[in-house]
């Protein structure tokens, strides 16, 4: 039996998905700058998508502006804030993805950006009140970028919370909802965000599509330079099928959220319960039964060398945490920063709605035969 438990990796394109980028790339070929009919065919599916997208985040179709990835909008909200709107000093978190982590420590390198690392929970979740303090202690322009949550080990923060604390102190507040986004109710305006980061290929879409929110109070410039696309903040002709794919994609789980995720905690509780029952040893990383993402679950085994490439050789899929490390030898920055024990195991289980019991059964068969050995 093959198992796909990597879905905070990437997730299968769905079936709608694909038949909405089929459709587009044999009918939708002109170029959205073009002014002749198939080029204003292309622009309207183009604005068609970003209205459906502004809809769901509660914004306005202004405020929506396509990009390649999460990854790409990161550097976009960060680099264009220090640019174009002043920001002095930058305050985040050492265990965010590396598009943030990394861009940072760009940004220090190139402009002298103060940057800032908020203290963590136990759980790996930016303590609230280090983060009041924070902001108490300078008068620089300052953004906070937060992950919504985290990639490895689930733990989430409330985007309402930290975004009424940026408000009331006059700063930026970005989010990384690459891993949040479909999955959990996203309304920019009611969670003071300035910026948010999302991605396709997380909630079923297309890889290689992503998307900005850029809130109209801050006029920022182009990242990308070149031609007019995404109303003159992103050069660039405009991947049509992929910007329909995912404009399908979130459509289908904003829709079917809720049932979605009875679905999957079901499953993810199984797997819970059953790596209890049979490893007595077995730990959880991040806040599983708090505010968690419940499509993540983060476990970690003693004296279980090779355990992921074992698993992998048994056509089980899975991730020692950050799918976007793996092949390096430098282990997970989350879970250093978090101290867990560095001979121990993780593995990072990421489930779907598509996911069954019996694959968690099997699993945990495969787990025990592995490990018992």
């Amino acid at each position: 039996m093959k198992v796909y438990f990597d879905n905070a990796a990437t997730t299968q394109v769905a079936p709608e998905v694909v038949e909405v980028m089929t459709k587009a790339l044999s009918e939708v070929y002109g170029n959205p700058s073009s002014i002749h009919a198939q080029g204003r065919k292309a622009r309207a599916a183009i604005e068609g998508a970003r209205k459906t997208v502004a809809n769901i985040i509660g914004a306005s179709i202004g405020e929506v502006f396509f990009t390649s990835c999460g990854t790409e909008s990161n550097n976009m909200a960060l680099k264009c804030s220090v640019r174009d709107l002043g920001v002095e000093r930058i305050i985040t978190s050492k265990i965010e993805h590396h598009a943030i982590t990394h861009t940072v420590d760009s940004i220090q390198k190139s402009n002298g950006t103060e940057i800032v690392f908020i203290d963590l929970d136990k759980f790996g979740r930016p303590k609230f009140d280090h983060l009041e303090e924070l902001l108490k202690l300078s008068n620089k322009k300052t953004l906070v970028s937060l992950i919504h949550a985290n990639n490895e080990i689930g733990t989430m923060i409330d985007l309402k919370k930290y975004g009424e604390l940026c408000k009331e102190n006059n700063v930026l507040f970005h989010t990384d909802t690459v891993q949040t986004m479909g999955y959990y109710p996203i309304r920019v305006e009611d969670m003071n965000i300035n910026f948010l980061s999302a991605s396709a290929h997380k909630f079923y879409g297309p890889k290689g599509t992503g998307f900005i929110y850029v809130n109209n109070d801050n006029i920022i410039k182009p990242l990308l330079d070149g031609g007019s696309q995404e109303r003159n903040m992103r050069g660039g002709t405009e991947n049509i099928a992929g910007i329909l794919g995912l404009a399908k994609a979130l459509e289908l789980q904003h829709q079917e959220q809720a049932v979605r995720q009875h679905k999957i905690l079901k499953i993810r509780g199984l797997l819970k319960q059953e790596l209890i029952n049979n490893f007595a040893d077995v730990q959880f990383n991040g806040d599983i039964e708090g505010l968690n993402h419940y499509k993540i679950l983060s476990a970690s085994f003693a004296n279980a060398d090779l355990l992921l490439m074992n698993l992998d050789i048994a056509g089980i899929s899975a991730s020692g945490g950050s799918a976007c490390s793996s092949g390096t030898d430098v282990g997970s920055h989350v879970l250093t920063e978090l101290d867990v024990d560095p001979l121990r195991t993780t593995v990072r289980f990421s489930f779907s709605h598509k996911n069954s019991e019996q694959e968690v059964y099997h699993v945990i068969s495969t787990l025990k035969q592995i490990l018992n050995r």
